[in-house]
């Protein structure tokens, strides 16, 4: 019986990081499921890789969420990477943004990741591992779209808790900072950013942190 690949679950896939970090764990033997709201949308992000499977899903609808990780768990087999990617950008000041649309914010940014984590523990065994995409936002804000600071802060603070309650079983969670604005070219392409995911995602164990930040320079 031929040995199932190890399985990459991209929450949150776009054209951009998403879609970058898929083919970099694709090029190392991984299987990329790609997740997004629009069935058309991840089709055609399927196409730009070499076998990737896909599962449309409201990433703000809890019981969404962890109904299809659930089905990608159990049509593959085995979840060894979850990378959460998705966030929430409102041109709204801390004097315009409104409590629901902060928290609706945090819902898409940060909530999705617990029934997320919680449907793909029983298909994750040690070895595993959680990657959320973090941002300079957590600890520089910009005050005019207030809420995405409030989730890349939020969202450091949930992967800590997480990968103190999977380490024991040989999980580890990170989320990576990205100290930078996405760009076309350079050290902020996403394939340069993805490169350094790949590289947090795949560290060994011993001196682990659940926290690394990528300032641009090569790891």
């Amino acid at each position: 019986m031929a040995r199932m690949p190890p399985v990459l679950l991209v929450l949150g896939a776009g054209p951009g990081l998403g879609l970058a970090v898929a083919r970099r764990f694709e090029a190392e033997g991984f299987r990329p499921v790609l997740a997004a709201r629009s069935p058309d949308k991840l089709a055609a992000l399927a196409a730009e890789l070499s076998d990737a499977g896909t599962v449309a899903v409201d990433l703000t609808d809890a019981d969404a969420v962890t109904a299809a990780v659930t089905s990608v768990g159990e049509s593959e087999g085995r979840i060894d990477v979850l990378h959460f990617n998705p966030s929430a950008f409102r041109m709204a000041d801390p004097l315009h943004l409104s409590v629901d649309q902060l928290f609706a914010d945090l819902r898409l940014g940060v909530a999705a990741l617990l029934p997320a984590v919680q449907a793909a523990r029983p298909f994750m065994s040690a070895g595993a591992r959680v990657l959320a995409t973090g941002s300079a936002a957590a600890d520089t804000p910009w005050h005019e779209a207030a809420s995405l600071g409030v989730q890349k802060a939020a969202l450091r603070n949930l992967v800590i808790s997480l990968d103190a309650t999977l380490a024991p079983d040989g999980i580890r969670a990170v989320a990576v900072q990205v100290n930078g604005v996405l760009a076309d070219d350079g050290p902020f392409a996403p394939s340069a950013v993805a490169e350094a995911m790949y590289a947090a995602a795949t560290r060994p164990d011993e001196g682990w942190t659940p926290q690394v930040a990528y300032d641009g320079s090569p790891s």
